[in-house]
């Protein structure tokens, strides 16, 4: 099939801290040809220090920009592998690219509690602790979540991405209702 009728893929990875979003990200980017990454945290730390708006308006901010970088790259046939904490920004987003000709899938990766704090330690990133058991907590109480959830406690990074291309439990319809 010719490249620029072919749909697209939108690919949103989320989970917590010290997860392993941006590593399987940055590898799901490189088989997904022709492929983009957009790692939502760059976009955050755009703002000139103190700069900073209130947290609701620059997360508000992020998730715009995500979304223009995204309708940009799909009109330019790319792939599009987004790394980011999608909290309750699913719905939005859907509903936001509803009109595209493009198949989402929404990976929640997740790992136990002692593996996320080892990452984080081992990162040096030990303030992250609290906020990654939050959102672990968070997202395994929450029923949309739970769908889409993948353990990578004991898999590699490789293995998770070739996971996500091939599974289709991970596609949801833009509109945000599971295929």
């Amino acid at each position: 099939m010719n490249k620029n009728t072919e749909s697209k893929t939108i690919y949103l990875i989320s989970g917590p801290c010290g997860v392993g979003k941006s590593t399987v990200s940055e590898i799901l980017t490189k088989m997904v040809k022709p492929g983009v990454l957009i790692v939502g945290d760059y976009l955050n730390f755009m703002f000139g220090e103190g700069s900073e708006p209130p947290w609701e308006e620059q997360l508000q901010l992020t998730w715009e920009n995500i979304l223009a970088l995204t309708r940009n790259f799909i009109q330019h046939h790319f792939n599009v592998v987004i790394d980011f904490v999608v909290e309750d920004e699913l719905e939005w987003f859907c509903n936001q690219i509803s009109a595209l000709d493009v198949r989402i899938k929404f990976v929640v990766l997740i790992a136990n509690k002692e593996t996320l704090v080892e990452r984080l330690v081992k990162r040096g990133e030990t303030d992250l602790i609290d906020r990654s058991l939050f959102l672990l907590n968070q997202m395994e109480e929450s029923t949309t979540h739970q769908k889409f959830m993948y353990d990578t406690t004991a898999t590699q990074p490789k293995e998770i991405a070739a996971e996500i291309i091939a599974n289709p439990k991970f596609y949801i319809r833009p509109s945000g209702i599971v295929d």
